[in-house]
Order: C-alpha cells, then sequence, then structure tokens
C-alpha cells in the first residue's frame, strides 16, 4: 500500500509528476457527420458584413482547431475567403488537431514567426508576455453587443497587468451525457442530479451490466474539465477569488477520494490512458453509461448510430457538498503573436467573425455558443426545436440555463497565466489519477494554514505555483 502524503505533499508530488507527462496527439473530440436536417437551409441565420475601419489588405494566416462539427470547418473556410475578397486581403486558413495547437503555437511564439492569428479552445494565458493587448478590440465589441459573459471575459482577461490576453467571442458548456434507458433501470431516469447519484447509480449500472462510468483519469482536456467540476462541487479550488492558492485544503482531499471511490466502483483502468476523443467513442459505442462533454458524441450518434443517439440524454452540472458547478467545455481563445504581420487585418477578421456569431452557433450544430449573448437571439427557439432533428426536439432546452451552472478555468479566480500552465501541464487529472491507482495516498494532519502568494507585477501568475 502506497505511503500516506501530507495534503501540500500528495499535491506537490503530483504537480511534479504531471510535468514529466508526455505528450498525446489524438483527435479532441469525436468528428461528427452532419444531423438529419443539417443539409436544410430553411433555418440558417444571414450572414452580415461591416467595413473594416480603416483599409487593409497583404494576406492573414489563420491557424486554429480542426472543429468536432466537420459542417463548422466548411463554413468557416468558405466565410473567411469571402471576407477577405471584400476587404483586398488573401486568408490562409490551416485547421489542426486541437491537441497539436498549444505544441504550434509555442513553437511559432518562440520562433518569432508564424500565423497572425491562432486560436485554442482552452486557457492561453500563459502566452500573454508574447501575445498583442486585445482590449482595444473587446470594447469595440461591447460598444457593438452590450456585456460579454463573464466567463468569456474571465477566461480571457488578466486583473493584475489589466489586459486581455486574448480575444474569447464563444464558448461551449460541458453537461453530463448519460444514458437513459441505463438510468431508468437503477431508478435515475433523468439521470444523475448529484456525484452521491452518479456513484451511486453508475456502481450498479456497472454491476449489473459490465458497463463502465466515462469519466477520465488522464492527462487530457476533458479530464482536466471534469476534475475541476468536482473540486468545486466539494467546495475545493486551485486559487480564491484573490488568486491565492487554496487547493491544500480538506475539500479537495474530499474530492479526490470520492473520486478513487468513483473510479474502484464505477469505472475501468482504460480511463487512465484516455485521449480527449475517447470518452465520445465509448458512449457512442455503448460503452459508457454516463460521461463529462459536450454535445459532441450525441451529434455523431445522431448520424452513425441512432438508436445510441435518441437514448442520449443531458444533466447539467451535478451537485456536491457545496455547489453544482462545471467547467466549461470549449472557451474560444483567439491570440494575435506580437511576431504576427497583419494585426490589424487579423482585429478586423474578428471582429467581423464576432458579427456573424448566429452563423457560428448555427454552423456548428449549436456547439458554440456566443460570448457576447445578444447576438444571437435566436438561440432559445433553436435549445428549444433542435433545427439537427433531436429526439426530442427539446433535448438540448438545459443549454439555456447553462451559464448559472458552469465556471471559468481558475474560478473563482480569473485564468491568469499560473492557471494556463496548470491547465497545460494536467496537474488535477494526474493528482486524481494517482490516487485513484493508489499510487499515493492524501492524508488528514492537523490543520495548516492555506499557501498564500502575490501575483507576480508582470504576468498575475502567483509565485507559489
Amino acid at each position: 500500500m502506497a505511503d500516506p502524503l501530507s495534503r501540500r505533499g500528495f499535491l506537490s508530488t503530483t504537480a511534479l509528476a504531471a510535468g514529466a507527462v508526455g505528450a498525446y496527439g489524438l483527435t479532441g473530440c469525436a468528428s461528427e457527420s452532419s444531423g438529419p436536417q443539417a443539409d436544410s437551409p430553411g433555418n440558417a441565420p444571414k450572414e452580415v458584413f461591416t467595413a473594416p475601419a480603416r483599409k487593409l489588405g497583404g494576406s492573414l494566416s489563420i491557424l486554429m482547431w480542426s472543429h468536432f462539427v466537420p459542417r463548422h470547418d466548411k463554413w468557416f473556410d468558405r466565410f473567411a475567403a469571402d471576407w477577405g475578397k471584400k476587404v483586398g486581403v488573401t486568408v490562409r486558413v490551416d485547421h489542426i488537431n486541437t491537441v497539436d495547437v498549444p505544441r504550434r503555437a509555442a513553437s511559432e511564439i518562440q520562433a518569432k514567426q508564424g500565423h497572425d492569428v491562432i486560436q485554442h479552445i482552452a486557457p492561453f494565458s500563459q502566452y500573454e508576455p508574447s501575445v498583442l493587448d486585445m482590449t482595444d478590440l473587446v470594447q469595440e465589441a461591447t460598444r457593438r453587443w452590450g456585456q460579454q459573459l463573464e466567463l468569456c471575459r474571465k477566461s480571457s482577461y488578466n486583473p493584475n497587468t489589466k489586459r486581455f490576453y486574448a480575444y474569447c467571442p464563444g464558448w461551449s458548456p460541458d453537461p453530463g451525457d448519460y444514458r437513459k434507458s441505463m438510468w431508468q433501470k437503477v431508478g435515475l431516469p433523468n439521470g444523475p442530479s448529484s456525484w452521491d447519484e452518479l456513484l451511486r447509480g453508475a456502481s450498479e449500472i456497472k454491476r449489473s451490466t459490465g458497463v463502465p462510468c466515462g469519466i477520465g483519469l488522464s492527462p487530457e482536456t476533458d479530464s482536466n474539465m471534469a476534475a475541476r467540476a468536482l473540486l468545486w462541487s466539494f467546495g475545493a479550488s486551485e486559487q480564491d477569488q484573490n488568486e491565492r492558492v487554496v487547493i491544500n485544503s480538506d475539500a479537495a482531499v474530499a474530492a479526490v477520494e470520492y473520486m478513487a471511490r468513483l473510479w474502484k466502483g464505477a469505472e475501468t483502468s482504460e480511463v487512465f490512458s484516455w485521449v480527449p476523443a475517447s470518452n465520445n467513442q465509448a458512449l457512442i459505442a455503448g460503452k459508457s453509461s454516463y460521461i463529462v462533454n459536450s454535445i459532441s458524441a450525441w451529434r455523431t450518434a445522431m448520424a452513425t448510430n441512432p438508436k445510441i443517439g435518441d437514448d442520449i440524454f443531458f444533466t447539467p452540472a451535478l451537485r456536491g457538498p457545496k455547489a453544482a458547478l462545471a467547467a466549461q467545455h470549449v472557451i474560444q481563445q483567439w491570440i494575435v503573436p506580437k511576431h504576427a504581420k497583419n494585426a490589424d487585418a487579423a482585429k478586423e477578421f474578428l471582429l467581423h467573425y464576432t458579427a456573424n456569431f448566429p452563423a457560428v452557433t448555427y454552423n456548428s450544430e449549436l456547439y458554440d455558443l456566443p460570448g457576447w449573448p445578444s447576438l444571437v437571439p435566436q438561440l432559445s427557439g433553436w435549445l428549444d426545436h433542435d433545427p439537427y432533428g433531436a429526439k426530442p426536439a427539446n433535448k438540448l432546452s438545459l443549454l439555456k440555463t447553462a451559464t448559472s451552472w458552469s465556471a471559468n478555468i481558475g474560478y473563482p479566480g480569473p485564468s491568469n497565466p499560473a492557471i494556463g500552465e496548470i491547465f497545460n501541464t494536467n496537474v488535477l487529472p494526474t493528482m486524481f489519477g494517482r490516487a485513484a491507482r493508489g499510487q499515493t495516498s492524501p492524508s488528514r494532519p492537523s490543520p495548516t494554514p492555506n499557501a498564500r502568494s502575490t501575483p507576480s507585477s508582470r504576468t498575475g501568475a502567483p509565485a507559489a505555483w
């Protein structure tokens, strides 16, 4: 049996272990094929064009993830090219696997050459010293479209430097995805509403059917999101609202102990080697009763396995002892590196893209939701009557309240550079995974003061991290 460690030692050890984790290279989520009504133009919103505030020219290069909904990329590439023709800019869009974006961005920033604008789906705050301040862009967007979602603002603004290191026009929620037929048999036809119900119901499903639960415990994006949802729901977090380190707590230990019980009773060892696509694939193949994910796996199942697609339903964030919160699944992070040769065109394009967020939401099959809510007044109607053939048609209606149970990475503080580094080095899922495997065990020593630190003046990163 592993030697017990103090809470401080346990968390420090796992942080070191996370730094040694190797890179992974499979797609972020299962790709979607369009649903049964996806080719119908009837509900497609009209695109708008607003002339740039300045004369543009030259070329604009964009690096972005290959969207989990292929329909989006077909639309986006045409959309970007059309804008370029109208304003006299040659636009090139390069799509790459989402897990490769951070490595590519780091390489280009280090070399001080590459794309003019880069998009990622998770915090990019660690690159703040190397990117342009986007405050002017955010202020203009807010002038045009009203208040930005707080979740998006906290995911792109550093209160210590008072800079927007990224532009965040959109996001995607992270509900629970469950197989209704399986949960009906354990007396929970609406799926689990709490972490306690998840443990009880998923364990019974596994005992009676052999089908496990699918909460990841590996160094990848979806496991990162689930780890944070669990911590927050137990009353723990990496930092407090003043960016002081507070993870050394009884609540964090309780969350880690819960995850070890869930893995032992309801999961399998496969979750330790999962990549971001794995939980999607397991749900679609009928090999998981519950995952924490966006709507992407369901969209895939609608086209490839309709029987399972119709059986997939959604839950909001699960209740814990202290809260019911989930991390966002995707947070759009558009950055313009300081080496960009056409920053003016990059910012004008991003305003044009934001102005057309109804088309973004529609062509992502309701995956991408607006960071400026006033832009997509159609959203409520789409969620109540899915234009892509959901059965029932209002299956996504719970997403209308998603902002009330979703939080930014770094909650209750901002996504500062330290948080970006912690996320991208997978500290938290590595911590949970080591405990579940029994490689180390948190103990309960006499209470000690929480670690405290003050943000550095340059980046806002708490020095103790």
